[in-house]
């Protein structure tokens, strides 16, 4: 963790072009623990269960509610509540209706170690000993992707200024819109009020000066956070805290004896095209997972259910087969029968 005398403003004169955005500091400043607000994460730390974590929960909304401010309040992304509640407007959902609040995962197949940015559900892991922290992020469009990439964490920012780069400027101007060279903290900056600078040179995850836009494909590359959120989390983070950003659509875990899969389609529309890489994509996870896990049976028709909707939501789609042991001796396994000798698990898939 960074001291208890937080340096919030670390450098002068510091330029990063994250993408899109550039940052520079031009004063330092001694935060006072004692005088800070609250810094507890606005999510739930969930215990780890073997590969699951977090619960599934229900919401009953307002005449007033959207799905964007839903998410800014509960700290969920736009998107991943779409696919979560199809059928209900996330514009309008309206008074008295009860939506799912996606809060259970399929941890990610990499190491449970800082954080951790899945491109393919837009979402950040951070794990700590006392579990995982979930969080939506922004992440690359699809002509200014995110890179995968191992990196770590080298400096918090507080109110940093946007200096964006010439390439963004450009844009700007080819559509007839002004750019400034640099654009001041505050309620304009698209920077938001706090980040954490990446030794992948150039990116920052960071916050927003936009409500709509976290979870999903919004950024020229960076990692956008909620404000609520960044702003407490830049206190957790240690500087050297490794980072790492995957692309998984598919993911795959054993809890308890139970086989789950979760399926995340890139966009809010379900195309055929996006449907069939998304098949050949599960097809290869359960590959390389019936090799690590023998012992599992698998159910086809709960995994064709799984990629029907491609809502992100883990499915159970099969189980291990326990093997018998005898009671009476936990130190000798009983041999299988002559007719069992060689025989495969079942696999539906």
């Amino acid at each position: 963790m960074w001291s208890k005398r937080v340096l919030a403003l670390m450098t002068v004169g510091l330029v990063l072009s994250c993408g899109a955005y550039g940052a520079e500091q031009d004063k330092t400043r001694i935060i006072d623990a004692a005088e800070a607000p609250d810094r507890s994460p606005r999510v739930p730390t969930f215990a780890i269960d073997g590969d699951i974590a977090g619960s599934l929960s229900v919401f009953t909304t307002k005449y007033e509610d959207t799905f964007a401010a839903i998410g800014n309040d509960l700290s969920l992304g736009y998107l991943e509540l779409v696919k979560a509640n199809p059928g209900v407007d996330p514009w309008l959902p309206g008074d008295g209706t009860r939506i799912t609040l996606p809060r259970q995962y399929v941890l990610p197949d990499v190491e449970r170690k800082g954080i951790v940015i899945n491109l393919a559900e837009y979402r950040l892991y951070y794990f700590t000993d006392q579990g995982v922290q979930v969080y939506p992020v922004g992440v690359g469009t699809d002509d200014n992707p995110s890179p995968l990439t191992d990196a770590e964490v080298t400096m918090p920012l507080e109110s940093p200024a946007w200096y964006p780069p010439a390439s963004i400027r450009a844009e700007y101007a080819a559509s007839g819109d002004y750019l400034p060279r640099m654009i001041p903290a505050g309620p304009d900056n698209p920077l938001g009020s706090h980040a954490l600078m990446l030794s992948e040179e150039g990116y920052l995850i960071h916050g927003t000066n936009k409500q709509f836009g976290v979870g999903m494909q919004v950024s020229h590359g960076c990692f956008r956070m909620y404000n609520e959120d960044i702003s407490r989390f830049v206190y957790q983070v240690s500087k050297g805290t490794p980072v790492r950003v995957i692309k998984q659509p598919v993911k795959i875990g054993l809890s308890g004896g139970e086989v789950w899969l979760e399926v995340h389609r890139p966009h809010e529309e379900y195309s055929d095209q996006d449907r069939e890489w998304l098949w050949q994509e599960v097809t290869a996870a359960l590959d390389s997972f019936l090799q690590r896990r023998p012992e599992v049976e698998i159910q086809r028709r709960a995994i064709e259910l799984a990629v029907d909707q491609a809502d992100g939501i883990p499915t159970m789609v099969g189980e291990r087969v326990r093997a018998r042991q005898l009671a009476s001796d936990d130190t000798n396994v009983e041999k299988p029968a002559a007719a069992d000798k060689g025989k495969e698990p079942r696999l539906w898939f």
